[in-house]
């Protein structure tokens, strides 16, 4: 399988993006983050990375209205690999509305499945697509804010570039 990586400036970094031959999404990754790096990731799963502007473009722009703070709701098609549990909760997750949080307990209760805030925790660590499948606004029940796969630093900054375009 082929995925065509790019980059993009965000008000938390660089990002790297890569999509698939139809232009799903299929990896989102903070460079400053912490972990394996995206690229490196997708080629441990067998995809052949090429480069290719026309066809990154759609998600470069919609990526690029969000930090312009433009845009509150991506189009994009995304590629979600994962067990029926994890595509549930991240699913739940496109439903949090840009500039608002919940815990992760809120969304094991929408999920009907209280009681399973640590479930909903683990399927957030595995999200491939974050700030587009937004794990960053799922926070603790005491308000804390919980983990992020990219390091607590980059969450904040997620949070606050959202309260500063709503707040606007």
């Amino acid at each position: 399988m082929n995925a065509y990586v790019d980059t993009v400036e965000s008000p938390a970094g660089e990002l790297a993006f890569a999509v698939d031959g139809e232009g799903a999404l299929v990896s989102l990754h903070f460079v400053e983050g912490d972990g394996l790096g995206m690229e490196e990731s997708l080629e441990d799963e067998g995809f052949v990375l090429l480069r290719g502007e026309g066809r990154t473009a759609g998600a470069r722009e919609e990526l690029r209205e969000y930090y312009a703070g433009e845009r509150r709701e991506f189009g994009l098609p995304l590629a979600l690999v994962g067990s029926e549990w994890q595509r549930a909760v991240w699913m739940e997750l496109t439903r949090i509305p840009y500039g608002e949080t919940r815990s992760y307990g809120e969304i094991a209760d929408l999920l009907d499945r209280p009681g399973a805030a640590r479930a909903v925790g683990r399927a957030n660590a595995t999200n491939r697509l974050p700030l587009v499948v937004p794990c960053h606004r799922v926070i603790a029940a005491d308000g804390s804010l919980g983990g992020f796969n990219g390091g607590l630093h980059i969450k904040e900054r997620l949070l606050e570039h959202e309260r500063r375009v709503v707040g606007s």
